[in-house]
Formats: structure tokens, C-alpha cells, sequence
């Protein structure tokens, strides 16, 4: 029963801890503040998601730039297509989560925050420009703002290709 209740997890140095919890604070009040300015949505539930990739474990290949963009937008687009001919309910909502699971896996672009996707499109509703923005503009934001924050504190993001 113990296993359970293991943190497999390696622990994290306090200071590292900090910084992902101050760059995720960063990234989603940049982009909030972009959002407010513009006047357009940059903002969606997911992304607070993505920040806990993106800050606190910048090295794992699920928090690249590749699969944080494209996780997204492939999630988001199968979701709007898969809408546009399924009903509202709950089941429809289910298979657009497994086929955005899919198609993510053979992508190799898989983003876990981008599962909840699909979700949004169903509760939501949205046209074929939520795809645009708020989904592909916010999610290169939160990229480039990951950069450039890793850039400031000297953590390698996003990883090398090997």
C-alpha cells in the first residue's frame, strides 16, 4: 500500500522550487496582461497547466516548445473538427480527448495539459479562431516567455537536440 503514497518524484532544491513558482507566475501574468491590453483572449485554464511543465520541470521532453505549440493545436484543432460533427455531450467529449491523446502520441507532441483541450472545445463551443487565439498565440507566449525567463536564470530550456 505504501507505493501509493511514494513521491517518485526527485525532491527539488527550495530556490529551483521558487523560481518555477515565480516563472510561472511571470508567464501567465504576461500573458494575462497581453490579453487585457490587446483586448484579445491569450488566457485558457490549460496553460496554468502547461506553467507547472514549462517552470517546474523544464527538461522533460512533454515541456518542449514542439509539444507544448503543437500539443495544443493538435488538440484543439481534432477537438473543433470532431465538434463539428458530434453532438454536445458528454461522450462526444470523451472521444475527442482520445483522439487528441492519439494523434499526439504519433505526433511524438505529446502535452498532457493539452488532454483538457478537447474539454474546453465542448463546453465552450468555440469557432474554428479559438484555434488562433486564444489556443496558438497563447501557447507561443508561454513558450517565449519560458525562453527567456530559463535564459535570465540560466536553466537550459528547451533542450538541446541530441
Amino acid at each position: 500500500m505504501r507505493h501509493y503514497f511514494h513521491r517518485h518524484q526527485p525532491p527539488h532544491h527550495p530556490h529551483i522550487a521558487v523560481l518555477a513558482g515565480i516563472g510561472a507566475m511571470v508567464a501567465i501574468g504576461v500573458t494575462g496582461a497581453l490579453s487585457f491590453y490587446a483586448g484579445a483572449p491569450l488566457l485558457i485554464a490549460p496553460f496554468g497547466a502547461s506553467s507547472v511543465l514549462l517552470f517546474s520541470v523544464p527538461a522533460s521532453p512533454l515541456s518542449q516548445p514542439a509539444n507544448v505549440v503543437g500539443g495544443h493545436v493538435v488538440a484543439t484543432a481534432a477537438a473543433l473538427a470532431l465538434h463539428m460533427v458530434l453532438p454536445g455531450t458528454w461522450w462526444a467529449a470523451a472521444i475527442a480527448v482520445g483522439v487528441a491523446i492519439a494523434l499526439m502520441a504519433l505526433l511524438r507532441i505529446t502535452h498532457p495539459p493539452a488532454g483538457a483541450d478537447p474539454l474546453l472545445v465542448f463546453a465552450s463551443d468555440p469557432g474554428w479562431a479559438f484555434l488562433i487565439m486564444p489556443v496558438g498565440l497563447g501557447a507561443v507566449a508561454l513558450v517565449g516567455i519560458a525562453v527567456i525567463f530559463h535564459r535570465l536564470t540560466r536553466t537550459t530550456y528547451p533542450l538541446r537536440i541530441p
